[in-house]
């Protein structure tokens, strides 16, 4: 009898606890500092960060450097406030100076600080290292400390400083604002090709003002080095002795459906040197040089099939004194991502996609299989100067990134039996997730894993944030499928809620329990729905075939896994009301949407953001052509069935379902023609829709007010057709039929 009071007791102050807490908001969300790239001083006492702050009001994003001691304690500014924005700052190899990159007077440039590891403070005032007309960033030191290599992107015909300024200055002058392009990748992403080209560049450390301060060219020519990249690691190098440097480049002339980066030496010894192609053979991507720390090896990330963005990355290895390569990873059936090498040069470290999360992993130089060293949606693992700690970035669906810290095993670790691609770990993982999930005041699950930076505790301490759950079902072609839930705050298990269903981009992308600042499972739950999110087939972190299965199969076995998956969810879980579900998806998960609206007839609304409506325009109007040639099998003209088959457009007959279609103006990826023709259909057949375009934007919302506009229009539209019943939102008029 006693023992029931007290887990009564106990139950009733967790729930008091809990209900003290209030459901997240977007003014929450835009409050959060966003950790991002981090360092740690050469002496393993310091880990120096950046950490974006947003502001609402001003509509801005600006970056500083934070410290916080290794062994633990308080994070603190390391930079003074006042100054504009610092990011990206790396130790000099003896610790005694800091070199980072900061925006001044709306220009980006490196600076030099001295630093005191005592106090783990900078001394005195930074010096400007560059003052280059055409900007710098990606700033790093040379093995000796007496040379930075820098990136900027310049002129590719110009060979000094004087020229660059001068062509500056007649584009800012002119009044013509015309272009002549005779190639294709005449644009990407966001923004038109202005003729200039990103390259390498070398200069003096200690060099002291504008005269002495002369910068190098060491990759001059027409194409970028290295290539465009949405992020991730540097793809460039010093080797360690200083006497080479690595580096990533596309040199194929017709950009546009060429995926093959290779990766090059350049050699300092002699003045004459010339790039060298170590990966010429292979026609695939070759990327992200690392060299290890004895000067033995380069490790490298690669892709073997052509025009292929999608396929499997492994790591390889080029052994420096006879070229050989050793392909590390050839059994392991996932992407490797993040790479960082011991200090004793025996094994290297790395995350991969597997699951819903991103373990990290190690594997001897020597091969074998990768040992798992620790679960959750981990980034950049880092080794202290002594191997005995890794130091990585964590997010998790209810926290963005936070600094930890794991002891590095000196015992052997078993192998990942899902090495050869089969499921064996499935039970496991499903055990350590049933614990995650019931720890809601811990951030990181019981692996061992100690969190290091604290910086939006304050705020979290206010907010109830619900885990993910995970569960599986059998998906078309009798495939075992991985999909997610997400449950409102304050949940009464009695209450029946209505789902927002969202479907991932890429399409070779996928949910798991991580973060997001634009599509955040917590902030779509908040307002009391059930979030369902299903990793179909072309999903990343299952296997390459599972990737592959997508491939001219847009609306097929992928539409059927989504399906399939929700009504597995609304069997699995008695609070689902199948009654009011939103289908909302962004990318290829806009596709997806827009296919739904023309094949299924159960969701009472649709958010369709930068999806392709018509693939055969969509090709005309997209800019990187290897994606749409290799997931159509060919060009419109080649393989024109094709892309008629897997066309929402020619669905629009059965199009009933109310629509809200988002797209932005600088989207060219999938340009705004995409939305503008769904937008236009919907309105001639008399559906229920409406249309937010974004004139600054591109394929992704990101400044804060715009971001700010987007969820509310979004949060409007789903709670006018599945909120609670007689709870419409107030400024938002219902669609005329």
């Amino acid at each position: 009898m006693l023992r029931r009071c007290l887990i009564a007791l106990i139950l009733l102050v967790s729930f008091s606890a809990v209900a003290e807490k209030r459901p997240f908001t977007f003014e929450d969300m835009m409050n959060l500092k966003r950790v991002g790239d981090f360092t740690l001083s050469p002496d393993d006492r310091w880990v120096v960060f950046s950490a974006v702050d947003v502001s609402l009001a001003d509509n801005t994003k600006k970056s500083h450097l934070w410290i916080i001691p290794l062994a633990g304690g308080s994070a603190r500014r390391l930079t003074e406030p006042g100054q504009g924005t610092e990011d990206r700052l790396r130790f000099s190899p003896d610790g005694q100076h800091v070199l980072f990159t900061a925006v001044r007077n709306g220009a980006s440039q490196l600076y030099i600080q001295a630093f005191h590891s005592e106090t783990g403070t900078l001394l005195g005032s930074p010096r400007q290292l560059t003052s280059i007309s055409t900007e710098a960033d990606g700033g790093i030191w040379s093995p000796s400390g007496k040379q930075v290599l820098f990136l900027s992107a310049v002129w590719p015909h110009c060979h000094d400083e004087a020229c660059n300024t001068a062509r500056d200055a007649a584009a800012d002058k002119s009044k013509v604002k015309a272009r002549i392009y005779d190639q294709l990748m005449f644009r990407h992403w966001n923004a038109y090709d202005n003729g200039k080209r990103s390259h390498l560049f070398l200069i003096d450390a200690t060099c002291s003002g504008p005269e002495t301060c002369v910068a190098r060219d060491l990759t001059p020519g027409e194409h970028d080095v290295p290539p465009f990249s949405l992020g991730g690691q540097d793809q460039y190098q010093f080797s360690p002795d200083g006497r080479e440097i690595a580096f990533t480049s596309n040199l194929d002339e017709f950009q546009a459906t060429s995926t093959n980066g290779d990766v090059f030496t350049l050699a300092f010894n002699t003045p004459d040197a010339r790039p060298k192609n170590l990966t010429a053979a292979n026609k695939g991507s070759d990327s992200t040089p690392l060299y290890s720390p004895d000067g033995k090896y380069l490790a490298i990330r690669s892709q073997y099939r052509a025009g292929y963005e999608s396929d499997r990355f492994r790591l390889q290895l080029i052994e420096r004194a006879t070229g050989k390569f050793f392909d590390l990873t050839d059994t392991f059936d996932r992407w490797v991502e993040s790479v960082s090498w011991a200090p004793d040069s025996s094994r290297l470290y790395f995350t991969s996609e597997d699951a819903g999360d991103s373990p990290i992993y190690s594997i001897e130089v020597t091969g074998g299989l990768p040992r798992e060293i620790v679960r959750g949606f981990n980034d950049s693992p880092t080794l202290t100067s002594d191997g005995r700690t890794i130091v990585f970035s964590r997010n998790s669906v209810r926290f963005p990134n936070e600094i930890f810290t794991i002891s590095a095993p000196t015992a052997p670790v078993l192998p990942m039996q899902q090495a050869t691609g089969k499921r064996h770990h499935k039970t496991t993982l499903k055990a350590q997730r049933a614990v995650y999930s019931e720890k809601d005041d811990a951030i990181a699950p019981p692996t061992g894993a100690v969190q290091l930076t604290h910086v939006n505790d304050a705020i979290f301490s206010q907010i109830q944030m619900q885990p993910i759950e995970w569960f599986w079902f059998t998906g078309a072609e009798k495939k075992q499928v991985e999909g997610f839930i997400l449950k409102p705050p304050y949940f009464d298990p009695s209450k029946k809620y209505p789902v927002k269903f969202l479907i991932h981009g890429g399409p070779q992308g996928a949910w798991g329990d991580d973060w997001s600042f634009r599509w955040n499972p917590n902030l779509f739950a908040a307002s009391g729905y059930v979030v369902v999110m299903i990793n179909p087939r072309g999903s990343t972190g299952y296997g390459q075939q599972f990737i592959d299965d997508i491939n001219g199969d847009w609306g097929g076995k992928p539409f059927d896994d989504l399906m399939l998956g929700l009504d597995y969810a609304e069997r699995k879980y008695s609070f689902i009301d199948s009654t009011r579900e939103c289908a909302l998806g962004a990318s290829y998960g806009g596709y997806m949407a827009n296919w739904i609206l023309g094949h299924s007839d159960r969701f009472k609304c649709i958010v369709s953001h930068d999806g392709m409506f018509n693939p055969e325009s969509a090709y005309g109007t997209t800019e990187e052509l290897w994606f749409n040639e290799w997931e159509f099998t060919g060009t419109p003209w080649s393989n024109r069935p094709l892309y008629r088959r897997w066309s929402p457009a020619l669905a629009a007959v059965n199009f009933k379902t109310p629509t809200l279609v988002v797209h932005g103006q600088l989207d060219y990826r999938l340009d705004v023609s995409e939305g503008f023709q769904l937008f236009t259909t919907l309105q001639r057949l008399r559906v229920p829709s409406r249309m937010l375009y974004f004139p600054d934007e591109g394929h992704w919302v990101l400044k804060p007010q715009n971001s700010q506009l987007w969820w509310k229009t979004v949060t409007d539209w789903t709670d006018w057709f599945i909120g609670t019943p007689n709870k419409h939102p107030h400024d938002a008029p219902p669609p005329v039929e």
